[in-house]
């Protein structure tokens, strides 16, 4: 204990010397007055991030975007209408077309049974029951015959069955058409609703579905297009020049008009007519025939065998006039005509309405195609025809 005590003393003194030993100068003290500049107290507060840009955005912009939804929901709807009218209009006219094809076949196997039959009781003799059965069962035939053959002159079922042909090829067209705006359009508009819903509408009412009280007139009083489209009421009356139209184009594309007008369209209408006249004739030569031999049956048996010649006469002719008339679908082939004159109506119109249509070059090869010409020939057809026009004026102008 001693010993540690002696060690302490000693090391206390030698660092109590040391400190004094080495001295320290102490530097001067300077004041520098720094300005303070006045910091207002403000409060940090971190916010949590917020994912709901939908609310973020204004009032407008969130109305604008839920109407184009809706719009496509809505074209969306029409498009599948348009679907199932083509399923509608094509099981249609295949059942229309078994009728023409049924009721021919049995309008014209009970018309010859029963002249047959006519035959046989004026050849047997007078007043014989057997010739009275015979009699009565040819009477009932021909009678039965001159009612089918009525009820398929009123209906036309070759026409009727291309009338769904006709409604079916357009309404697959109005399906590619819809399809193809719904993929190239982000923006679907009401008005483009409702355009296509005209569209429909306007088929619909081109080509009926029903037969009673909404079948097209089949023998109308004058040969009339088929028209399937919607009226345009707007006019334009400039010529707008821009999405591939220029001057020289449109100049064509109004030739090209004229022409088709002045001959294509007023020979279809020719044909169209003679057509027309041909079915009203036939029409109601094979219901008369087969009433005549009807009435003329009634009478075999009687003093003068001319009664069962008459019957078997009218009733064979009536077999030959029914297969002209609806084996040939003559019916059918005015129904083409109208078509055909319907789509003259609508590319001349097209071609002078300037409002939505499509790129010039676009069309110009469009209408080529649908008039069966290259377009060397169409331009060379919209050439003839304007200096044949120039040539007529100037010749006019000197004759007066």
């Amino acid at each position: 204990m001693a010993s540690l005590q002696v060690s302490r003393l000693v090391l206390s003194s030698s660092s109590s010397s040391s400190k004094a030993a080495v001295s320290i100068p102490k530097l001067p003290k300077f004041h520098v007055s720094v300005p303070k500049i006045p910091i207002k107290k403000q409060t940090l507060s971190v916010k949590e991030p917020s994912f709901e840009f939908v609310e973020s955005l204004p009032l407008s912009l969130k109305q604008r975007r839920g109407s184009e939804s809706i719009q496509r929901e809505r074209l969306n709807a029409v498009l599948e209408e348009v679907m199932d009218r083509i399923e509608m209009h094509k099981n249609i006219g295949d059942q229309r077309n078994n009728w023409n094809s049924l009721l021919l076949n049995s309008v014209n196997m009970i018309t010859l049974t029963a002249a047959l039959m006519a035959g046989i009781a004026s050849v047997n003799g007078h007043g014989v029951d057997s010739v009275t059965a015979v009699k009565i069962a040819s009477t009932v035939l021909l009678t039965s015959a001159t009612g089918f053959a009525a009820l398929m002159s009123k209906i036309q079922p070759s026409q009727l069955a291309e009338e769904q042909r006709n409604a079916t090829r357009l309404f697959k067209k109005l399906r590619v058409e819809i399809e193809k705006f719904l993929r190239e359009n982000e923006e679907i508009e009401e008005e483009d609703v409702k355009e296509a819903i005209k569209k429909v509408l306007s088929l619909d009412k081109a080509y009926p579905l029903p037969l009673i009280g909404t079948m097209l007139e089949k023998f109308p009083e004058e040969f009339k297009p088929a028209t399937w489209w919607p009226e345009n009421k707007r006019e334009n009356p400039k010529s707008v020049l821009a999405n591939g139209w220029s001057q020289e184009l449109q100049t064509e594309m109004r030739e090209v008009a004229r022409v088709v007008k002045s001959r294509d369209a007023e020979e279809y209408e020719k044909l169209g007519n003679v057509a027309l006249k041909l079915n009203r004739f036939l029409a109601i030569s094979g219901p008369v025939l087969t009433g005549v031999s009807a009435v003329s049956s009634v009478f075999i048996g009687q003093d003068s065998g001319l009664a069962g010649i008459v019957a078997m006469t009218c009733a064979s002719l009536a077999a030959v006039v029914n297969t002209l008339e609806h084996g040939g679908q003559v019916g059918m082939v005015f129904e083409m005509y109208r078509n055909s004159a319907g789509f003259f109506s609508l590319l001349e119109e097209t071609m002078k309405s300037t409002e939505k249509r499509e790129n010039g070059q676009v069309f110009e090869t469009r209408v080529a195609v649908k008039l069966g010409r290259s377009l060397s020939e169409l331009r060379d057809l919209a050439k003839r025809s304007n200096l044949s026009q120039v040539e007529a004026n100037e010749f006019a102008s000197k004759l007066f």
